[in-house]
């Protein structure tokens, strides 16, 4: 009997170690970095461990507008959100402000509108190049705008914002050096070994040192904008986040559904 208890015990003990470590190989963490002095939180997806998707509307055709309506329709799949960052620009009725592709179909079509300045600023969507953040068969990838629509890559997912950050390891060579323009800032890479990385700046920065935090501290040839000031937004249970866009609600939205 002693022994069939110490039977079951090491084998309850070595089930546990290898739940603990399948939910680890698993597991895509958030970890808080800083770069050049500005706080960041950076969440890495390691490619083919993660069921990342685009959201908008909820089964009636309604935005869902708040990362935490989100978090309580996923379950009703069975399945639960993990991590949910807000996926680029929207308009007032919370629809993408450009290509928008979810479950393969397209519904929103791509944006290539040229903006006029006004007081001598371009809105960021509008800044060239833009580009698309899109999940095809051979996984996660960004083009700027005008090279996907030359090539219309078949996508399960895409979501089109502006600027591209970093463009095949060049900075975009429209940001300056030193630049006053700083607020919170969210964007998308991808990265080495065919990482996406997603980074939310907890202080102000500027586009030029924001681009550099993805090329050279996260290693990320490929880089898009997805917004900054009150419509970054992060959710993050671990971490107690669960944020709120002052614009009212979010548009697109990245989730992590595990």
């Amino acid at each position: 009997m002693i022994y069939l208890k110490h039977g079951i015990l090491a084998g309850a003990i070595m089930l546990a170690a290898m739940m603990t470590s399948l939910h680890q190989a698993h597991a895509q963490p958030c970890e808080q970095e800083s770069f050049e002095e500005a706080n960041y939180v950076v969440c890495t997806l390691e490619p083919g461990k993660a069921d990342l998707r685009l959201f908008w509307k909820n089964a009636d055709g309604v935005a869902y507008r708040t990362l935490s309506s989100l978090a309580e329709a996923v379950p009703a799949e069975g399945r639960v959100l993990a991590r949910a960052v807000n996926a680029g620009m929207y308009r007032a009725d919370f629809s993408p402000m450009g290509l928008y592709v979810e479950n393969a179909r397209e519904l929103q079509p791509a944006n290539t509108t040229k903006a006029e300045s006004s007081a001598g600023q371009v809105p960021n969507f509008y800044k060239k190049p833009n580009g698309v953040f899109f999940l095809g068969e051979a996984g996660a990838a960004i083009l700027p705008t005008d090279e996907f629509l030359k090539h219309r890559p078949k996508v399960r997912f895409a979501t089109q914002s502006g600027p591209m950050l970093v463009i095949a390891n060049k900075l975009n060579p429209i940001f300056i050096v030193g630049s006053t323009d700083r607020t919170r800032r969210s964007g998308v890479g991808v990265c080495d070994g065919g990482a996406v990385r997603f980074a939310i700046s907890e202080d102000g920065v500027n586009f030029h040192d924001f681009a550099r935090l993805f090329r050279d501290h996260l290693k990320c040839p490929d880089a898009l904008f997805l917004d900054g000031g009150r419509g970054v937004g992060l959710y993050n249970p671990e971490m107690g986040r669960n944020d709120w866009s002052w614009h009212g609600g979010y548009g697109p939205i990245f989730g992590l559904v595990e």
